[in-house]
């Protein structure tokens, strides 16, 4: 089993993060987890077996301010697993997506999270703000990650993990609020989405 775990955080609004800041945001949540993977892959293959566990966010199912690049890193790896999957699945390799919500880690200590210095003034009030918000919830989240570890080894341990496990009350309520806000934007739009096919008929009449 593979458990890609590793991350950190460039916060701030996507102006106000450098390129170089964006890149190296996508670099470690991103191409970290793909290149050891991309190293594990030919064991499990020879093996025909494996679970590879993708430590995502919710930040990779509904993006919010703050959180441009964070959220583009692990969007981006919603779908590399998403079409991962399929691939590696005639060889007995299994995945598994994690989304959790907010666990009492390290993720917005300073150990681990870029804060950005406010540039921009049209931003800057907001940037203070959050910044201390989010220093503020450090210590405080409701996610237990012990209790997080656990319920990892139960469900790697099974015959058929989840292709996705949204880890925490908060991250279920995230999840299906996307899920309801999806479907209704697809139900809005549903007649003009689905009359945008070729009149093979008026054009054989023709």
């Amino acid at each position: 089993m593979l458990v890609n775990n590793a991350g950190n955080f460039y916060a701030g609004f996507f102006e106000e993060i450098s390129p170089e800041g964006f890149r190296a945001q996508i670099e470690t949540n991103l191409f970290g987890p793909l290149n050891v993977t991309r190293a594990v892959l030919p064991v499990m293959r020879t093996q025909r077996s494996g679970l590879l566990v993708a430590m995502s966010s919710t930040a990779g199912i509904v993006g919010q301010e703050f959180v441009s690049a964070y959220a583009a890193s692990k969007f981006a790896m919603e779908g590399w697993i998403e079409w991962l999957t399929p691939e590696i699945a005639p060889f007995g390799i299994r995945t598994m997506l994690v989304e959790p919500g907010f666990f009492r880690t390290d993720l917005l200590e300073d150990i681990s999270t870029i804060w950005p210095e406010p540039s921009i003034d049209d931003y800057a009030e907001r940037t203070r703000q959050t910044v201390a918000g989010w220093k503020g919830m450090s210590g405080k989240q409701s996610g237990d990650p012990a209790k997080l570890a656990k319920a990892l080894v139960q469900l790697a341990g099974q015959a058929e993990p989840p292709l996705r496990w949204a880890a925490g009350a908060d991250a279920v309520v995230t999840v299906e609020h996307k899920a309801k806000t999806m479907l209704a934007q697809v139900d809005a739009y549903r007649e003009l989405s689905s009359n945008l096919a070729y009149d093979d008929r008026a054009a054989e009449v023709a």
